[in-house]
């Protein structure tokens, strides 16, 4: 097998097999990345003399053929190449002979690996923003639309209080206002140059880090070579937290989705053609998206302890365990922009009830509206709080819910069924 690393003596097969792993497959994902990343370290090798002007011209047409081969879809990694770093410079050397090997001066697969993730993490990350923010007006778009409709809230999984379709679509809303600070975060943190920390230690050619971090748009290189290295499997484990956060988010409003659909309930639905049904009962309706979503979102949120366990026990520096965080974290990014698309897709075409308080079942919930009222006459709170408790054990309380809308119910403060707040809710989703 073609290897960076190999000095003149081949592993067995066993051994290449197991050592490689998926890597093969999973480093595709950062084919392009790492062609962008070998045009900054050229032009900054040519800078600081290690290539000449006509070596850098050759080298970064080569390179610009290769980049346009991987998006074509043609580009591929050959059945005797270890990773993408051998490919390309694989193909370099094939083209150009001797200069093609000098790519690689002054970085190692250690940075190479490391810069190739982050380009291709902040990548990623800037795609979950656009998903999350998608989601996001959706959501808004719904609380406006049906902020009137009544909506039994609960608490133990028992009939509270009133709540509204309005402060159901918007509590999620700005539940991904705090996701997205989260994602911010971890897209700040990976937004740092690894490139010239090569294997931990630095290196005694005169590498111009400043320049690689310009031209590939990080925000400040990761000035302590050492440090550089520790932040692998770090920079995984906080995107994998930001994911984390989303998909609680996702996983809680799938679980409400699913307890609404239920005829129990019978508070939302979906058209025909987004549910699925039985192979022996023809009435059934199920929400299977909704349920694979919240199993996804389980998976997602698992990855950062399976990434912080990976990770445990290593002392600074290289370790091949590393390797293995690609396996762990691709698949949950994967997963994370199909739930987040899927998500939207059916809220697209959700239909509430608009008459749930129809039935008598519901009007529990309004006893704190009325021990409200009984204080704002005089009764004091405690004394108007036991005379509708003993009218609910007697099944004496009744109230009238025939046509009642959210507004009716004088709820004025912010964050309330009057008072959703969801231009303030806008206003901090568009400063993050």
């Amino acid at each position: 097998m073609a290897t960076l690393w190999n000095k003149g003596t081949s592993a067995t097969s066993a051994v290449d097999a197991f050592t490689v792993g998926n890597d093969r497959i999973l480093d595709l994902r950062l084919a392009r990345y790492d062609v962008q990343g070998s045009l900054a370290h050229i032009k900054m090798l040519e800078s600081i003399g290690l290539l000449s002007s006509d070596e850098l011209a050759k080298l970064s047409s080569a390179l610009e053929g290769i980049l346009a081969s991987i998006e074509s879809g043609s580009f591929k990694l050959e059945d005797d190449v270890e990773d993408i770093h051998s490919q390309v410079e694989l193909l370099l050397t094939r083209e150009l002979g001797e200069i093609g090997k000098k790519i690689h001066s002054g970085r190692s697969r250690n940075d190479q690996i490391l810069l190739d993730l982050r380009l291709f993490l902040r990548d990623e990350l800037d795609a979950v923003r656009s998903e999350v923010k998608a989601l996001f007006a959706i959501l808004q778009e719904l609380s406006e639309k049906h902020k009137e409709v009544l909506l039994p809230g609960y608490t133990h999984a028992q009939l509270a209080m009133p709540s509204s379709f309005g402060l159901w679509f918007g509590a999620y809303a700005e539940a991904l206002v705090d996701d997205l600070t989260m994602l911010n975060a971890a897209r700040k943190l990976i937004n740092r140059n690894p490139l010239g920390s090569a294997a931990g230690y630095g290196n005694s050619f005169p590498l111009d880090r400043e320049m690689t971090t310009r031209l590939l748009g990080f925000d400040s290189p990761v000035y302590n070579s050492v440090a550089a290295q520790m932040g692998r499997g770090k920079s995984e484990k906080c995107v994998a937290s930001a994911l984390g956060n989303i998909a609680l988010t996702l996983n809680k409003l799938a679980s409400d989705c699913c307890m609404y659909m239920s005829p129990n309930f019978g508070f939302i639905h979906f058209p025909d053609n987004l549910t699925t049904g039985s192979s022996i009962m023809p009435h059934k309706k199920n929400p299977d998206v909704w349920e694979l979503v919240r199993a996804r979102c389980n998976r997602i949120m698992a990855c950062e302890n399976e990434i912080s366990l990976l990770c445990s026990n290593m002392a600074h520096g290289y370790h091949r365990d590393y390797q293995i965080l690609k396996d762990i974290l691709f698949p949950v990014l994967e997963m994370s922009h199909d739930c987040l698309r899927m998500a939207k897709y059916m809220l697209e075409q959700v239909e509430v009830n608009t008459h749930i308080l129809d039935n008598p079942l519901y009007e529990q919930i309004f006893t704190v509206e009325e021990v409200n009222r009984r204080t704002l006459a005089g009764t004091p709170f405690r004394d108007a709080y036991k005379q509708v408790g003993l009218e609910v054990n007697e099944g004496r309380f009744h109230y009238d819910t025939k046509g009642l809308k959210a507004s009716d119910l004088g709820h004025s403060h912010i964050g309330s069924l009057g008072n959703l707040c969801n231009d303030k809710i806008a206003e901090l989703m568009d400063n993050e």
